[in-house]
C-alpha cells in the first residue's frame, strides 16, 4: 500500500480540485444563462398570439409572460423546464416559465398559458414550450458539458 505522504504533487493537486468548483460554476452558468435565452426566445416566436384582444386578455401578454430566472418561478407561473445542480451549489437552479396568476396585473394575466400549451377538452393544444425545448436540448446539454470540460482544463492548467 502506499501511504499519502509519498504521492508527488498531492498538495497541488488537491489546491486544483478546489478551486474546480468555483470555476466549474461561472462557466456552467454562462452556459445554462445562454441556453435558457435561446429556448425562451423560441418559445416566444411559437407562442400563439391573440389577433384581437378582448376585455380579459391583452394580445402578446403569454409571449411576454414567458421567461426564465434562477431560483424558482414567479408565484402563479407555470414552470416549462427547471435544470438543477445539486453537487454545485444550490444557486444553480434555473426555471423557465410562463404565465402568471395575478389579478392585479389586469389584461397582462397570462394564467392561460398551460391550456394553450397542453389544451383543455374543447380546445386544441398549441404547443410552444416543448417543441422549444426538444429543438434545443441537445445543444444545450452540449454547451453545458463543455463548459465543465473547460473549466476543469482550465484548472489543471494553473
Amino acid at each position: 500500500m502506499v501511504s499519502v505522504s509519498k504521492i508527488l504533487g498531492l498538495a497541488q493537486l488537491q489546491r486544483k480540485l478546489d478551486r474546480l468548483p468555483a470555476a466549474a460554476k461561472a462557466e456552467i452558468r454562462a452556459a445554462l444563462e445562454k441556453s435558457a435565452e435561446e429556448i425562451v426566445s423560441l418559445a416566444q416566436s411559437l407562442v400563439p398570439v391573440l389577433k384581437a384582444p378582448d376585455a380579459r386578455r391583452r394580445a402578446g401578454a403569454l409571449r411576454d409572460s414567458i421567461g426564465w430566472t434562477w431560483g424558482k418561478a414567479p408565484k402563479g407561473a407555470m414552470t416549462l423546464g427547471k435544470v438543477a445542480a445539486a453537487n454545485l451549489g444550490g444557486d444553480l437552479t434555473i426555471t423557465i416559465f410562463a404565465g402568471s396568476r395575478d389579478k392585479s396585473s389586469g389584461v397582462d394575466d397570462a394564467f392561460y398559458a398551460r391550456w394553450v400549451e397542453f389544451g383543455t377538452q374543447a380546445m386544441a393544444a398549441q404547443p410552444y414550450f416543448f417543441p422549444a425545448y426538444r429543438a434545443n436540448k441537445k445543444s444545450a446539454g452540449r454547451r453545458i458539458r463543455g463548459a465543465v470540460r473547460r473549466s476543469a482544463k482550465t484548472v489543471a492548467s494553473a
